[in-house]
């Protein structure tokens, strides 16, 4: 009887400890997102810091050109964003002439299919511009909210990584004194791995936007668009921001298409290919390429991005990738973790997990990198 309720609780301790973990990540989402944020960044710097300071940098200055280069590469997106905004803005009266016929044809065939008289057409949508117009302050009142939290995390963001950039030795001495002199070699090549994995992760990034960007291209090479491979790699590009920049960039090359095909096929032949390619990138080629960057199963990676967005929305969806990574290099060096490493690791990690394999020189190895 005894035995049986130490085996229960052996199960429910862990539970507990990732249930209690899931609301403080939840509830707590205001500091722990731009927090998360700051440490990506800091640590994806860090080997830029290192090599400036070596080159005799002071700290400072160096931490200062590495968020110049970050805000360069985000400034560079934004430009682009603003760049096709305006080019939208030029096209907008061509499109609008454009659509009144398509859009008439469109209200005959409801007619003729669904029986949906076109004066019934009329007062519906006059009716859903009513509402809107009567919930305008309620979504202003909302897009101001969400602008005031955003440009407060921006803020927040660059400070963070600052910081612990400036402050990682101590951070470090905090992590040393926390899992003891004992642990130390081992706390040292979990924190050079972590690098590492970061680093991982970014290639790995980079990868799917530019497979992202050729699959787009060939999709309007194949429909006839022009400048297919500028519009393909500029919609690849601009779902760094997501949900908003995939949808904005898309409007270009399905207004170029209405424009200059006289058949509305081809604009929606555009939304299938973008939307086609949105779903491979989601659930076959960040899986596969990032998991394969990360050594973490197709699973894990799965598991991480609904996780991620159910507590932090897009920002959990894009952060909980490398935590989950980290994760998985902390249970290859913790013995009681196995289990956690064969479930989280691809087929082959998980088979030398099982066996147990032991090198200590490859072991003495990964030290002397770490310490390096």
């Amino acid at each position: 009887m005894e035995n049986n309720l130490n085996n229960t609780w052996s199960v429910l301790k862990p539970l507990q400890m990732v249930l209690l973990g899931a609301i403080l990540l939840y509830f707590g989402s205001t500091l722990f997102i731009p927090l998360c944020y700051g440490f990506l960044i800091a640590m994806v710097l860090y080997p830029v810091c290192k090599w400036l300071e070596q080159h005799r940098w002071p700290r400072s200055l160096a931490i200062s050109a590495g968020l110049l280069i970050v805000f360069i590469i985000f400034g560079i997106i934004i430009s682009l964003l603003v760049i096709e905004i305006n080019v939208l803005r030029k096209e907008l009266p061509e499109l609008l002439n454009k659509a009144k016929p398509s859009l008439l044809q469109l209200q005959h065939w409801i007619t003729s299919a669904m029986g949906v008289s076109v004066v019934a057409q009329n007062e519906w949508w006059q009716q859903l511009l009513h509402n809107l117009s009567g919930n305008t302050s309620t979504i202003l009142q909302s897009i101001f909210t969400a602008t005031a939290g955003g440009l407060f995390t921006l803020f927040l963001v660059p400070v963070y990584a600052a910081l612990f950039l400036y402050n990682r030795e101590t951070f470090v001495r905090f992590l040393t004194k926390l899992t003891g002199a004992n642990h130390r070699q081992q706390l040292q090549i979990i924190l050079g791995e972590t690098i590492n994995t970061y680093f991982h992760f970014i290639k790995g990034m980079i990868l799917v936007y530019l497979i992202v960007g050729i699959l787009n291209s060939i999709g309007l090479l194949a429909l006839g668009i022009p400048h297919a491979i500028l519009f393909g790699m500029l919609t690849a590009i601009m779902t760094i921001i997501p949900y908003v920049g995939i949808f904005i960039s898309a409007l270009l090359p399905i207004s170029i298409a209405w424009i200059t095909k006289d058949s509305i096929w081809y604009p929606l032949g555009v939304v299938a290919v973008f939307s086609f390619v949105q779903y491979l990138e989601a659930n076959i080629i960040f899986p596969k390429v990032v998991a394969t960057q990360l050594k973490i199963s197709t699973w894990a990676t799965l598991v991480a991005i609904v996780a991620g967005g159910i507590l932090w929305g897009v920002s959990g969806m894009i952060l909980f990738i490398p935590f989950i990574g980290i994760l998985k290099i902390v249970t290859e060096h913790i013995p009681q973790w196995a289990a956690l490493d064969i479930l989280l690791g691809r087929t082959e990690n998980a088979k030398k997990a099982i066996n147990g394999e032991k090198n200590p020189a490859l072991l003495n190895k990964k030290i002397q990198q770490a310490v390096k």
